[in-house]
């Protein structure tokens, strides 16, 4: 009997392997594009750089070093030069996909980074497997930009699981609005009317402002921004400005905000400021064809009838009046209640029993000219 040859104990102390095993390499020299291994059988394994990931950006010599153990995919056991082709960015995929079937089966919350932010939606990869969220599922409300999405880590969970059309949908959307209810049952339990909160402005309409408060997001109406005149509320306030706010009304989950705050009310003491006979100064803050209205204070007005701007006759309060002029008028009507105030330049002049019939006349047209105004 013939004794084997050293190559031939050799040969048949290394393993068999075959196509789509699996099996363990130690990683004994690193290039540009591909990665040797040993994996104990006749020939070294060649992982190319593509088959080991789908990241063209990746630098294999920084990846892995010489002496990492690596489990790999046996793709072919001869690709015509002997050598071994190997895979682990399949492998991962393979083990990839049962993780996410896993994870749809159980509703399991997964976290990934985004990698791509495509027009219709969100992209993420879970062990190389490349799962899509659609805008319409990366938010609870509407977002038409989602490029503050790009590289942040987000959690979602998967709604849709098609393995054999390679679909996997994920849905950050259920989570978020999950989030917020706790959050609103939570602040709901804590908040009540008069309470000063802060938050931080989420977004800016033409009417008013929506306050973020911490899960909860409360109205700020435009005739709450200010005791005095405001504008419009873009020119007060941007998105992620951070103010208090006075919680004026909770009805069901809507929150009503003010920021007219009571030790602030210019109105406090206004009757005796403006009462009757006082003389006061202000300026025009604006004009209309009825008469001029002027700040005293900011949130408070009051009406120059067109009639009392001069012991002269005036067509129109344009003709001797603008915007920003400073004015120095007597009070002839103040109404508390309804928080109006008429003012005359006319009685400054006038004998002191006409005073009395001015007031009358002018308190009768303020009514209708106020309510002209605010139409």
């Amino acid at each position: 009997m013939s004794e084997l040859t050293f190559e031939q104990m050799l040969e048949e102390s290394l393993k068999t392997i075959h196509a789509g095993e699996v099996v363990e390499g130690t990683v004994i020299d690193v290039k540009a594009d591909e990665i040797i291994l040993n994996i104990g059988y006749k020939s070294d394994g060649i992982l190319t750089k593509y088959e080991y990931t789908s990241d063209s950006s990746c630098d294999l010599r920084t990846a892995v070093k010489v002496g990492d153990k690596m489990e790999v995919k046996v793709l072919k056991v001869n690709d015509g030069e002997g050598q071994v082709l190997l895979t682990y960015k399949r492998l991962a995929a393979d083990r990839g996909n049962k993780r996410i079937e896993d994870a749809f089966n159980n509703k399991e919350v997964l976290k990934a980074t985004v990698t791509q932010v495509l027009e219709g939606g969100l992209s993420v990869v879970v062990d190389e497997v490349r799962i899509f969220i659609p805008a319409s599922l990366v938010s609870d409300t509407y977002e038409k930009d989602l490029s503050k999405y790009a590289g942040q880590e987000i959690e979602f969970v998967i709604s849709e699981y098609n393995p054999k059309r390679r679909r996997y949908i994920g849905d950050r959307k259920q989570l978020v609005s999950a989030k917020k209810s706790e959050l609103q049952k939570e602040l709901f339990e804590k908040i009540k009317e008069g309470d000063v909160v802060e938050g931080t402005v989420k977004n800016v309409t033409d009417f008013g402002a929506f306050i973020d408060l911490g899960g909860v997001d409360g109205l700020l109406h435009i005739s709450e921004m200010s005791w005095g005149r405001v504008e419009h509320p873009k020119k007060v306030f941007k998105v992620g400005d951070k103010l208090n706010v006075l919680i004026k009304e909770i009805n069901g989950n809507k929150v009503a905000l003010s920021l007219k705050f009571d030790d602030a009310n210019p109105w406090k003491d206004a009757t005796s400021k403006y009462a009757v006979g006082n003389v006061v100064t202000g300026k025009v803050a604006r004009m209309t064809d009825f008469g001029a209205f002027i700040e005293l204070e900011t949130g408070v007005d009051a009406l120059l009838h067109v009639s009392q701007i001069s012991k002269e006759r005036v067509e129109k309060p344009a003709d001797v009046l603008k915007v920003g002029d400073e004015v120095t008028a007597k009070v002839v009507d103040f109404n508390e209640a309804d928080k109006k105030i008429s003012l005359s330049v006319k009685a400054m002049f006038a004998p002191e029993p006409s005073e009395k019939d001015d007031a009358d006349v002018v308190s009768v047209d303020i009514d209708a000219a106020i309510a002209a105004d605010a139409e």
